[in-house]
């Protein structure tokens, strides 16, 4: 085995059993030997070097090509027996400096300008929608669920989400709704629907575009949401509400400022508005470089000490903040296990190797936020300290009361008027 991918592994993996067979056919055995075995197969000498010199890559690169082979475990099990044992101050020097340089040059990387977004979107969100039947909910959720408790299935703890992003909205009869990044509908309808509001929705992909408006011309609601094909950065008017749902790790960090300087001016002055976002817990980083290249060109996760500046410096007023910490591990695990169980239909119309891609996104996701310090937050922002009431009860109230008419669908929704 090549000596510097032996010696990462010897150095790093203290628990556990892993048994690697290098190219030439040689097990070698890390670990203390506890637990299930977890046993791979290197595929050619090129691939070990590639392992040793920059792991984050090479582990997908190789799975998805079949360099990379699971003899006994799944690729889930091998993730989770590397990130247990390997915090980021083990990692050899080498394998630092590529992640240092990665993160020295991320604002040039993640550099968005509205041409290379909508490129960066279709990338990911153009391309056949059977693709997402196959693991998200029937609402197409593609964000993190909230988990009232650890035994809802998906489509309860994705109710349970729209609930409580609407209940932080604080919305009133009446109000005009703005949700950046839109995706295909499923949260704008749900705030049309429960509270008499009327909402815009934009998108970057015409696939999601295209959806959304069909979905709203069959539920009735063409006249109270609308769904446009648009940059936030070129939008115009006036919102009571914002409501953004995964789309600012789209942004890019050199965009935070422009972003929040946007959001207030569209933004009435008794507005409210709320953005759900994957966060790191230890600070600035660089993006997984296999998310990077294959899975979201230009995305990027922000610890919360690099959104915070940029909201203070578009004068908006951080009110609450919600740190939710395994909810997208129980979420991926989800979307996971019911994309392996549609294994066979999704290789039939994408192939393996795009099969063995999607897989290596969601496992490494899911292990990212388990043991690699990702979580979501959700902060609220206004312009002025005296909009919202003063604890959180209304929060807990408007959410409880959603969750009743969804109990009992014949329950009247109380009138709320506008403040």
């Amino acid at each position: 085995m090549f000596r510097p991918l032996s010696y990462f592994l010897e150095r790093t993996v203290t628990t556990g059993h892993l048994r690697m067979i290098d190219a030439g056919g040689r097990a070698c055995e890390f670990g203390d030997h506890t637990g299930a075995p977890v046993i791979a197969r290197i595929g050619d000498k090129r691939t070990e070097r590639q392992l040793a010199l920059n792991a984050p890559l090479a582990i997908g690169e190789a799975y998805m090509e079949g360099r990379l082979v699971f003899e006994q475990g799944t690729l889930y099990d091998f993730l989770e027996l590397l990130l247990t044992n390997v915090p980021p101050q083990r990692w050899p020097h080498w394998l630092r400096l590529v992640d240092t340089l990665a993160y020295v040059t991320r604002r040039l990387r993640h550099y968005n300008p509205v041409g290379r977004a909508r490129r960066n979107v279709a990338h990911h969100y153009d391309i056949d929608g059977s693709l997402y039947d196959l693991f998200l909910d029937p609402d197409r959720q593609y964000s993190c669920a909230y988990f009232e408790d650890e035994g809802m299935t998906l489509e309860e703890a994705q109710e349970a989400k729209k609930r409580h992003l609407a209940a932080k909205l604080d919305l009133s009869d009446g109000m005009r709704v703005l949700d950046i990044g839109s995706g295909w509908g499923g949260l704008a309808l749900f705030l049309a629907k429960t509270s008499h509001v009327d909402v815009t929705g934009i998108t970057l992909s015409e696939e999601q575009l295209k959806i959304a408006r069909q979905r709203a011309n069959a539920e009735g609601l063409s006249k109270a949401v609308d769904f446009e094909l648009c940059d936030y950065r070129n939008l115009e008017g006036k919102f009571d509400r914002i409501v953004s749902v995964g789309m600012f790790e789209h942004v890019g960090a050199a965009h935070y400022r422009s972003f929040f300087q946007q959001v207030n001016r569209l933004l009435t002055d008794d507005g409210v508005a709320v953005i759900h976002s994957i966060g790191r817990f230890d600070g600035p980083a660089a993006t997984n470089p296999f998310i990077a290249k294959y899975i979201f060109p230009g995305g990027y996760i922000p610890a919360l000490s690099e959104v915070l500046p940029a909201v203070e410096r578009a004068g908006l007023l951080a009110t609450d903040l919600e740190i939710l910490r395994l909810h997208y591990a129980m979420t991926l695990r989800h979307w996971r296990q019911r994309f392996r169980a549609s294994w066979h239909t999704a290789a039939e119309k994408f192939g393996e190797p795009f099969c063995r891609m999607w897989e290596m996104y969601l496992a490494g996701s899911e292990t990212a936020f388990r043991y690699q310090n990702l979580m979501v937050f959700q902060i609220q922002l206004t312009k002025d300290l005296a909009v919202l009431p003063l604890t959180r009860d209304y929060m807990f109230d408007a959410e409880r009361e959603l969750r009743a008419r969804d109990r009992h669908p014949g329950t009247a929704r109380k009138r709320r008027s506008s403040r």
